[in-house]
């Protein structure tokens, strides 16, 4: 596999599926790859991956999902889940979309279909990084000035009664609980299916999230768009069946410190593809039209970048210090 170029995603672009890749795409303020191989031979898969980028390409939000099956009912859902993110391609605040997301799987659970996710959102003029975990495998966090890595998310103390962080589609009123982190230049982060970390040691011993994290740390000095092929191989060679007998899907981002740059012909083509969708919205059948966050950081920051930088997550929201391993 090879991730030798990055092309920038375009204003309003919304990519990904559930189809073989590995590619990789700069967007507002991050780099990011994904590598994605369905079981066997088959086109599609039940990993479903996600990127897109708003209209000024400040906000970035990826998405990567284990979802319950394969094949042709799997590609159904990665259509659904394609127009859900551009809904949501220029909101800020990812709560409403995750809600949506679950309601999406509680309406298909009849069918035996669920899915556990990892949503991030990141705003590029505070470099601010919202994450909600619904029931995936803890992503990575590698932080350039520790030079480690170390898991990404924290144990709640909170003790509100009611199911929390489960996997889409099982309870329809679930909440999700978010955190938020800020990157510098540099920091990595990590997210996977379970085929990694239900692969095996030389020993027979399934890796877990632990075993995992050991195998990353010594990787040593590994330039980001050759981690995944570097942490796979390295997967691949310890035991005779790994990554071989499911979907197997990775999704690496690395905060590359650079504002979101577009052309003025970008800009305008992103303009007409808002106003395109808005006017077809008029159709009672049509997909709702991609309408921003009505908050200052969101509307007022497209105009004065000042009032983009200083946006503080609140709400529900909470900073949290990293979590040592």
């Amino acid at each position: 596999m090879s991730h030798e170029s990055t092309p920038h995603m375009q204003c309003m672009e919304v990519w990904g599926g559930s189809q073989i890749t590995a590619r990789g795409v700069e967007m507002g303020g991050l780099d990011a790859w994904v590598y994605s191989k369905p079981f066997g031979q088959a086109k599609q898969g039940g990993d479903v991956y996600y990127a897109s980028s708003c209209a000024t390409g400040r906000i970035s939000r990826l998405l990567l999902a284990d979802v319950a099956g394969h094949g042709n009912s799997v590609a159904a859902t990665a259509a659904d889940l394609r127009t859900l993110m551009r809904r949501f391609v220029n909101r800020l605040d990812q709560t409403e979309f995750v809600r949506l997301l679950n309601q999406q799987f509680t309406a298909l659970s009849l069918g035996g279909a669920f899915a556990t996710a990892v949503v991030f959102t990141f705003f590029a003029p505070s470099r601010r990084l919202t994450v909600c975990n619904a029931g995936h495998p803890r992503p990575f966090l590698y932080r350039a000035a520790q030079r480690q890595w170390n898991f990404l998310g924290y144990e709640t103390t909170d003790d509100r009664p009611g199911p929390r962080n489960i996997p889409l589609g099982l309870f329809d009123v679930t909440e999700y609980e978010q955190f938020d982190l800020q990157l510098e230049y540099g920091d990595c982060l990590l997210s996977y299916t379970d085929a990694l970390i239900e692969s095996r040691d030389a020993d027979g011993e399934m890796l877990g999230e632990a075993g995992l994290l050991r195998i990353l740390r010594r990787l040593g000095d590994v330039a980001p768009q050759r981690l995944i092929e570097t942490l796979l191989a390295g997967i691949a060679e310890r035991y005779p069946d790994n990554l071989s007998e499911d979907d197997v899907t990775v999704l690496a981002v690395r905060a590359n410190g650079q504002k979101p740059r577009y052309s003025f012909q970008e800009k305008l083509g992103a303009l007409g593809r808002f106003f395109s969708v808005w006017i077809q919205s008029i159709n009672p059948g049509a997909e709702r039209p991609p309408f921003p966050d009505l908050n200052l950081a969101n509307i007022g920051g497209a105009i004065v970048p000042a009032l983009g930088r200083r946006w503080r997550a609140g709400g529900a929201m909470r900073r949290t210090p990293d979590q040592p391993a």
